[in-house]
Order: C-alpha cells, then structure tokens, then sequence
C-alpha cells in the first residue's frame, strides 16, 4: 500500500467517523429497567403490613433516605416508603425511578440535551448513585445506578420478583413523548381503552429492557375526565405491577396466606390480553398483578415489543 493511498483511507474513515458521531453528539447510557417507586404512608404500622405481610417484600433501610423505609421484591427493585408530609395533599406517588448502568453520564447526556431540573448527582451509604429531574408534568424522576445489592433471605415468600411497569396520570401523550421518546428512547409497546373511540392507556418499554411506563391518560382522548379525580381514583392511576407467572396461583397463595388486602379486586382478563388483579395499600396505592405474557388477542392494537418472560 502506498503512502499517499493509505493517507487516503485514512482520510475517508475518518470522514465516515465524523458522520456517525458528531462533534459534541453524546450517546445515552442504558437504561435497563425500573428500580423503584417512592410512595408516602399516613400509616407506617398498616403499610408495613401491606407490603411486608400481603406482598411479602423484604423489608430494609433506606440507603437514600434516614426517614424512608425499603421493601424489596429483588435485590435491584423495591417499594421505598416515606412519611406523608404534614403539608401533603392528594398524591401519594414521590416519586418513579429507572436503572441505569451509568448515571453520571445519563446526567450528563440530560444535560447536554437542554432538560431542565436535573438535579446534582448523589450517593447512597451503599454505594449507589443517582439524580432526579421531573418529566413535562412535573412527576418527579430518578435515574437510579444501583450500588450494593441487599441479600433476600431465602424464606422471603415476595407475591412476585419483578416489578415490570409502573404507571402514573398524564393529561398531554404528546407532551411526555417529547421526554420519554424523543430524549430518553422509550419505545411503543402496546395502547388501549375501555371505549372503541377513546385512549385511556398508552405502554411505553424502557429503551434497553422490557419493563414500561403505562401512561393513564386523564382527558386528551381518553374516557376519564379531570374533574372526577380524587386520592382513591389517583391511587388506581399511579400505581405498579408485579408480574407472576400464573394468576390462580397467586391469588390462591394470597388466600390461603390470608394475604389479600381489604381492598382488593379480580382477577379479570385485562384489555391487553393479560390476567391482572388489584391489591391496594392503606393510601390507596394500587398494586397490579399481571401474568407476563398474554393469553388472549389484546384490544386496540398489537403488542409492539417483547413482553418480559420472568
């Protein structure tokens, strides 16, 4: 190969770099999976039981929080429990949390792409690091590196192990799109309703996983109006899911444990296909078991992504 055609490839596979990755251009950490959702409790002795007894979580402190309290379903997610504030209204969601194998540099990604109210980057006494930042709606958002995992003992008897989607009220689709799809990669996954003419929710995966955030759309085509939102119906909208792999042994294990919530509903063929029932806690957070896989066509459009197996 001669010097002057060898300078020439040279020359072209840099061009061809310049062209995949532009100057300034950052790429997206992962982000893997839901770790967490952060809920407030008037009542720290009845939550315990909720998630503790019915639920069967390992309980835990809190790494990020002295006043918060952890119930862990797998080493990598839980529920963390905080005190309701005095001056606390309605909702009892604090907050929703994703993995990510590299949140310093998903901060700075968030960063680069002009979102506002990214926070500083924290540590965990076990190690763990993360920031939050809101969504357009101004839910409060985690990004979530897990540090030193907690070890479930083995009599631990959790409904389930994984936690494979979270869902929270939103009034504009196209407004969390522009954060959700456009700047963060969350990809379609499936879109229902009770009514033909209507959206009522609308799935959307993590962008290196398969678990997903669920919009509960209030207005803006879907057959909930505002005006008809009080706690307990937020309560059924800002929940999360945990996946079991067979509906009737579940239930029949919450039974036969005297496990099952004084609130609680199902089970029922869902609209995606899937079996569900609800568990609710003493704030009237909604807990939603749900079979991984579906058993029958879904309505209103097809599944987009693979469902989680486990």
């Amino acid at each position: 190969m001669t010097i002057s055609f060898r300078r020439t490839v040279i020359a072209t596979a840099v061009c061809i770099l310049g062209t995949l990755v532009a100057p300034g251009q950052q790429t997206r950490p992962p982000i893997t999976g839901i770790s967490h959702m952060c809920v407030y409790a008037s009542d720290a002795a009845a939550t315990d039981h909720f998630y503790g007894h019915d639920l069967g979580a390992t309980k835990g402190p809190d790494p990020q929080d002295p006043q918060g309290t952890r119930y862990y379903f797998s080493p990598t997610q839980f529920i963390e429990v905080l005190p309701l504030p005095a001056d606390h209204t309605m909702s009892r969601m604090a907050c929703v949390a994703y993995s990510t194998t590299d949140a310093s540099g998903l901060r700075r990604y968030l960063l680069g792409k002009g979102v506002a109210h990214v926070g500083e980057l924290r540590t965990g006494s076990d190690r763990s690091r993360w920031f939050d930042t809101q969504d357009p709606e101004g839910n409060r958002i985690e990004f979530f590196q897990a540090g030193r995992l907690t070890v479930i003992p083995a009599s631990a008897r959790p409904i389930g192990t994984r936690i494979i989607h979270v869902g929270y009220m939103v009034h504009s689709r196209s407004a969390e799109d522009g954060f959700y799809r456009a700047v963060l990669g969350f990809r379609p996954y499936w879109y229902g309703a009770m009514q033909p003419d209507k959206v009522d929710w609308v799935s959307q995966q993590v962008p290196n996983g398969h678990d997903w955030l669920e919009y509960m759309l209030v207005g803006d085509g879907s057959d909930t109006p505002l005006a008809h939102i009080d706690q307990r119906t937020l309560g059924v909208l800002d929940h999360f899911s945990i996946g079991v792999p067979n509906m009737e042994q579940a239930v029949t294990t919450l039974i036969r444990g005297e496990r099952l919530s004084p609130r609680h509903d199902g089970p029922q063929m869902g609209k995606d296909g899937k079996w569900q029932a609800n568990l609710y806690s003493p704030d009237d957070t909604r807990v939603e078991l749900m079979e991984f896989q579906p058993v029958s066509k879904p309505c209103c459009s097809p599944f987009t992504a693979a469902s989680p197996t486990h």
